[in-house]
């Protein structure tokens, strides 16, 4: 049993399908793999196995009686705490949702039980979805697999974190600003954020609804194509979904790097570590030699996607979180005197300090007198950095950046300084706030053996492509990573 746990996600579903593996001798490997490591990652804020054990012998007779669902019958997934499931606690890692139980299904779920897949919830993460570490959950910090000493990312580090230990071998997780590639990166496996639109966010709970959206972690890059063509589509319950081709998963092949003009950085205008600096200088060479072609792109305006990032994610978190009031569900401060102070003192003890600390800022930058010359300004600076990335790719087929600027950094070293902190997503803030898509993919370890992931970025609804150039990345040796790995 112990050997099914380190299988990749592809030989999960070959084996599961050719009959040499039933499902519920696959997930009672993986509840022995997290009874014997969560104690030390603290991935999972709830795990009821008698419910999961469930759906794989559901599943395994299904299979017996030959009516499968789908080819991805009984393979398990793990789930982020702001995912919506019915009859579910979702929390979204906050005290102010501490109890709150799904009356209903996210559209993503809706259609991964269609498939048959079996779901493990829920998975630690930032309260409401704010954070680059995971230290910001309000019952637990999830650690690095790779040294439990340092934080996985976030604000899906639970998500990350159970793929890379070994507890599942896909994941679903939500990326605002980077949490799912940043994450995805710290933990060494693959992590997609798509096109904004492609996935559905209904039953996702909204941290700042015009940048959320829902994607895969997986312990190979089969798995991220899969789930994309799964959760992806149209769906009339969130009006924000495109009417676009359909992604399939058979469109992805290897490319030849051949006359390829891939989109580079200059890395001296940015602060990576020396490690990651020397990798991505290192695979840049790889893909050169093979006959790609380096063009050099000004990012110029990243330095202000950060700033423009927090303006527009705040603002729209002070909207959204608006609703968590103790009147109509969540924590409700019980012998509050007015209904101001019900308000206020529901709040105050529900929200962790991260959650307020935006829910200010947000609600400074809608202020009367403020409008303008703070959320305003960040939108027209938003529409000139999706401006922008239409014009490189006018000019390159993909583009190729370091995910993170350094690698997984030490439990409670930046938490003292939000600035610090925020600004290890500098380098995938932009990718939401123009809408495009990118993945995270493994590119090898620095020298003190901590993943380094590379960032691979495409035109809108060009996942296809996207997938390709990660395809042909995982095939480079300077990119291995040397999985499975010993939790410490």
């Amino acid at each position: 049993m112990k050997d099914l746990i380190f299988l990749t996600y592809s030989e999960i579903k070959t084996k599961l399908n050719d009959g040499s593996l039933s499902s519920k001798e696959l997930v009672l490997a993986y509840i022995k793999r997290i009874e014997a490591t969560d104690a030390k990652v603290k991935a999972f804020l709830e795990f009821n196995k008698e419910r999961i054990l469930a759906q794989a012998e559901e599943s395994d007779n299904r299979r017996k009686a030959g009516k499968l669902l789908s080819e991805f019958d009984g393979i398990p997934i793990g789930i982020k705490d702001n995912i919506c499931i019915s009859g579910e606690i979702t929390s979204c890692s906050s005290h102010i949702l501490e109890n709150f139980r799904s009356p209903y299904d996210a559209s993503v779920i809706q259609k991964l039980k269609e498939k048959g897949f079996v779901l493990f919830p829920r998975l630690n993460m930032d309260e409401f979805a704010m954070g680059s570490s995971t230290e910001n959950s309000a019952f637990q910090t999830t650690r690095n697999p790779f040294d439990t000493n340092r934080i996985p990312g976030g604000s899906s580090g639970g998500s990350a974190a159970a793929v890379a230990a070994s507890m599942l071998p896909v994941s679903l997780g939500s990326d605002t600003g980077g949490s799912i590639r940043q994450p995805a990166a710290l933990c060494g496996i693959w992590g997609l954020k798509p096109t904004y639109g492609r996935v559905s966010r209904y039953g996702l709970v909204a941290y700042a609804s015009s940048l959320d959206q829902i994607g895969p972690f997986s312990n190979d890059l089969q798995g991220i194509s899969d789930l994309l063509e799964i959760i992806s589509g149209l769906d009339h319950k969130d009006q924000t979904t495109a009417k676009v081709d359909s992604f399939e998963t058979n469109s992805v092949s290897a490319i030849d790097w051949k006359g390829k003009r891939i989109g580079v950085m200059k890395t001296e205008e940015f602060n990576f570590s020396p490690d990651v600096n020397k990798r991505y200088t290192d695979i840049l060479k790889e893909i050169e030699s093979k006959g790609a072609i380096l063009v050099p792109l000004d990012f110029s305006l990243l330095k202000y996607a950060i700033p423009v990032y927090y303006l527009i994610a705040t603002a729209e978190c002070s909207s959204n979180l608006s609703r968590f009031d103790g009147i109509r569900y969540g924590l409700r401060k019980e012998g509050a005197g007015k209904l101001d102070d019900l308000y206020s003192e529901s709040r105050t003890q529900g929200f962790g300090p991260e959650v307020k600390r935006r829910i200010l800022l947000g609600t400074f930058s809608l202020s009367s007198g403020y409008y303008d010359a703070y959320y305003g300004k960040a939108q027209k600076a938003r529409v000139l950095i999706r401006k922008q990335y239409a014009e490189f790719f006018k000019s390159v087929d993909i583009i190729f950046q370091p995910t993170s600027p350094t690698t997984a950094f030490k439990v409670g070293e930046k938490t003292k300084d939000p600035i610090q902190m925020y600004q290890a997503d500098i380098l995938t803030t932009s990718v939401n706030l123009a809408g495009v898509p990118a993945i995270s993919c493994p590119a090898g370890l620095d020298s003190g053996n901590l993943p380094i992931g590379l960032q691979i970025t495409s035109s809108h609804f060009d996942e296809s492509k996207l997938l390709s150039y990660a395809k042909s990345v995982s095939e480079l040796e300077i990119c291995k990573l040397p999985l499975p790995i010993e939790i410490s």
